[in-house]
């Protein structure tokens, strides 16, 4: 029994999907401190020209996540996804399942639109019509106070700055464009942000709500637990990990 165990353990991995304006390189200290295999996604178009980037569409960035998913040689996988990286991973979950190597979905501070819903329109009014109206004026990268102010709470000086100078401005329809995939039907678990200012606890609490989810842990942190407390979201997560594997067996 010890054996097989230790196998499923062994085949079951993390696929991390990030949020607005980052890389796959957030996730390092959680996958570093992960004792299971772990693929950090990233989306398209990272590094190129900014104006391909932007055309870009929700299907894009969605088709970019799964194409890496499934490339991966992993037996069974938990997306675990942050902020808009809900919207984003929602169909590569759903092609997981569809291929049966879905175990789990985890969100992180993350957007789960109802079907069909945007992740603009999960946001309350008038928020919403704020947001899309600075979308439309500035373009998604935010001013560097914004992004200190949203993105960066209970982070070090030094990783701020770090998020600031590296933020990627990403295509608007990521943003606007409906997510046709549905919640995935495996066990789930949402970890709410208590401080968090980009996604606050409230509108957290209707992502939860749309998610519904088997389990809600919470961290006392901001937007960005990855770098702020990863050792209290490895340890969400692995927990999370052995209920996977015990039912497995």
């Amino acid at each position: 029994m010890a054996g097989e165990e230790r196998r499923l353990n062994e085949e079951i991995g993390f696929l991390f999907v990030h949020g607005a304006g980052l890389r796959g390189s957030v996730w390092t200290a959680v996958t570093d401190g992960l004792e299971a295999p772990s693929l950090a996604a990233d989306y398209p178009q990272r590094d190129g020209p900014a104006a391909e980037r932007l055309r870009l569409g929700l299907a894009d960035y969605a088709a970019h996540v799964r194409k890496q998913a499934e490339a991966w040689r992993v037996r069974r996988i938990v997306v675990v996804a942050h902020s808009i990286g809900g919207v984003a991973a929602l169909p590569a979950a759903a092609a997981l399942a569809g291929g049966g190597r879905l175990a789990g979905f985890a969100a992180v501070g993350a957007a789960v639109p109802r079907a069909g819903g945007s992740w603009l329109s999960a946001l309350p009014m008038p928020k919403r019509a704020i947001v899309a109206a600075l979308m439309r004026l500035v373009g998604t990268k935010p001013p560097a106070a914004a992004i200190r102010a949203g993105l960066c709470g209970g982070l070090s000086e030094t990783q701020a700055e770090a998020v600031v100078n590296g933020f990627v401005p990403e295509a608007r329809r990521l943003y606007t464009e409906p997510c046709r995939a549905a919640v995935p039907a495996v066990p789930s678990v949402y970890v709410k942000l208590t401080r968090d200012k980009e996604i606050d606890p409230r509108l957290q609490d209707r992502m939860i709500a749309n998610l519904a989810p088997g389990r809600v842990a919470a961290l006392d942190t901001g937007h960005l637990p990855m770098l702020s407390d990863p050792g209290g979201l490895c340890a969400i997560l692995a927990a999370f990990r052995a209920e996977l594997a015990g039912a497995e067996l």
